[in-house]
Order: structure tokens, then C-alpha cells, then sequence
């Protein structure tokens, strides 16, 4: 994806600018970024620009192309760009198209963030109000009357490139007046219906994630119905158990109190009979001693 955002100051540029970055992972070309970063490498165009730079002169169009060229090589430029502050000029324009016609690349779309100029203007007095209420001093370059100069500057800068993308189809405007991510939304949809963007795999179109979101609510209510029927359904099941149970337990009772109660007699049965043998073994022998003093006496008297 290669985009270029045209918008006047405060009109949310930057803002967009990061948001499509991290969401498709592309990068944010800066003219004054990549002519500082060149000259800090000492690439050969690098140093033509600092040259140039150091003697209070501005860059020709040639050398930041040239750096354009350079900067679009690197690998964290291959998923796509935003140009940004570039192109300024109908000539500048020419310039990057030829550019990108000799990589075989192209250019996406032109995303103009439209305004309304007295809101921005009111918008920039509050916050110097606000500013000024706080004790803190405002900035020179936020002040209504910069503002306008620089509004007028875009203007005559840019309504000559607007209708150079205009010409060639790559114009798509987009309200800036919306919210941030109201705004955010728009670029993407527009884009996504350019094919510049595939949807992401993870987001799904609204209808679809409202019918899932529906889905998902009805089956848990579904799940929990049936939980519930099924507990009810549990109820009298316990219930019986717990009644079974209740007579398990005093049969239980009863058969240890019975198995107790005959024990009992049989224990006496058997103590009682017992005393009975030992009574009869000792009238035997009683019996046996008085036959055998019978015996002893009837001899005696025999001898006599």
C-alpha cells in the first residue's frame, strides 16, 4: 500500500499518518526526516542535501526525490508508505510518478483530509485561551494569526496538486471534520474498496460479528435453560435417594440391635448349661466314691 495524505495544518494528518502505520505495519516517509537521516549516513545524495542544507538553500526537487528512491529500497518500506510533506508541487508530483513508473511500482490513492478553515481557526483560539487561562505562554507557531498564513500557503500550494490526482483518479476526499475514529474508519473502508487494503482476517464486517454475537448469546441462554432443567429433573432423583436411604439405615440399626438381643441369650443358654454338666460330672463322682466305699464296707464285713 503507498498513500499520500493532503491535508492543512491541524487538520489531523499526523494523527492518521501513525494509525495506518501500526495497524498495516507500513512506514511514514518524512521529506525532513529522510534528508537529516541521509546526511547523518553520508550517503552520496545525503551529502549533496546537507551541503545544500548548510548554506540556508532549499533542496531541489532532483536530490529529495533521489533520497525518495534510496529511502523506498530499505525492508521496512517493502509492505508500503505514507509519504508525508511530499509531494508539495505539481512538478514534485511528476517527479515521484516517474519515480515510481521506473521500480514498477504504484501508487495507491491520494487521501485529502477536507476541512473547514473557520472551525480550525476557532479551534486554535480556544486552545490559546485555554493556554493563556493555565499561566503557560503559548507557542508562536499556534496562534491564529500563523494559522492563517499558513492555511493560505497550503491553499495556493496545494489546490494545483489536488486537481493533478483529480485528473488521474488518485483524489479520494475524506471528511476531517468527523472524530479521529470516525475518520480512521472512512480511509480504511475507502481503501479497502480501492483493494490498496485486504480486510484482516481477525475483523469481521458488523452484520457478521452481530449474528455471532447473537449466536453466541442465544446458546448460552440455551446451555443454561437446559442446566437448569436438568438440575430440576435431579431434584426428585435425590430426593428418592435420600428417602431409600433413611430406610437402609434403620433396617441397618435394626438387624445390629437384633444380632445384639441374640446374642444375649444365646450366651446365657450356654453358661447355663454348662454350670448343668459341671453340677452332673460332680454328683458322678460323688456316686463313684460312695460305690467304692459300698464295696471297701461289704468286704469288711465278709473277713468278719
Amino acid at each position: 500500500m503507498r498513500l499520500i495524505l493532503l491535508g492543512p495544518p491541524g487538520s489531523g494528518k499526523g494523527t492518521q499518518a501513525q494509525r495506518l502505520v501500526h495497524r498495516h505495519g507500513i512506514v511514514q516517509l518524512s521529506t525532513g526526516e529522510m534528508l537529516r537521516a541521509a546526511a547523518a549516513a553520508g550517503t552520496p545524495v545525503g551529502l549533496q542535501a546537507k551541503e545544500i542544507m548548510s548554506n540556508g538553500g532549499l533542496v531541489p526537487d532532483e536530490v529529495v526525490v533521489g533520497i525518495i528512491a534510496d529511502r523506498i529500497e530499505e525492508p521496512d518500506a517493502k509492505k508500503g508508505f505514507i509519504l508525508d510533506g511530499f509531494p508539495r508541487t505539481v512538478p514534485q508530483a511528476e517527479a515521484l510518478d516517474e519515480l515510481l513508473r521506473k521500480k514498477h511500482l504504484k501508487l495507491d490513492a491520494v487521501v485529502e483530509l477536507r476541512v473547514n478553515e473557520s472551525a480550525l481557526l476557532a479551534r486554535v483560539e480556544k486552545r490559546a485561551e485555554e493556554t493563556r487561562a493555565r499561566g503557560e505562554e503559548v507557542r508562536l507557531d499556534d496562534t491564529p494569526e500563523v494559522l492563517t498564513k499558513r492555511l493560505a500557503q497550503y491553499r495556493s500550494l496545494t489546490e494545483p496538486l489536488i486537481h493533478y490526482y483529480s485528473e488521474r483518479r488518485k483524489l479520494l476526499t475524506v471528511d476531517g471534520m468527523m472524530t479521529i475514529e470516525h475518520v480512521t474508519r472512512e480511509i480504511n473502508r475507502i481503501l479497502t474498496a480501492l483493494g490498496a487494503l485486504e480486510p484482516k482476517e481477525h475483523e469481521e464486517p458488523k452484520s457478521a460479528s452481530k449474528a455471532s454475537r447473537t449466536t453466541k448469546k442465544t446458546a448460552k441462554q440455551v446451555t443454561k435453560k437446559a442446566a437448569k432443567s436438568a438440575k430440576k429433573a435431579a431434584k426428585p432423583a435425590r430426593k428418592a435417594a435420600k428417602g431409600a436411604s433413611k430406610p437402609a439405615s434403620k433396617a441397618k440399626a435394626v438387624n445390629k440391635a437384633g444380632k445384639k438381643t441374640a446374642k444375649q441369650p444365646a450366651k446365657k443358654t450356654v453358661k447355663k448349661a454348662a454350670k448343668q454338666a459341671a453340677r452332673a460330672a460332680n454328683a458322678r463322682k460323688g456316686a463313684k466314691a460312695a460305690k467304692k466305699a459300698a464295696k471297701k464296707l461289704t468286704k469288711k464285713r465278709a473277713k468278719r
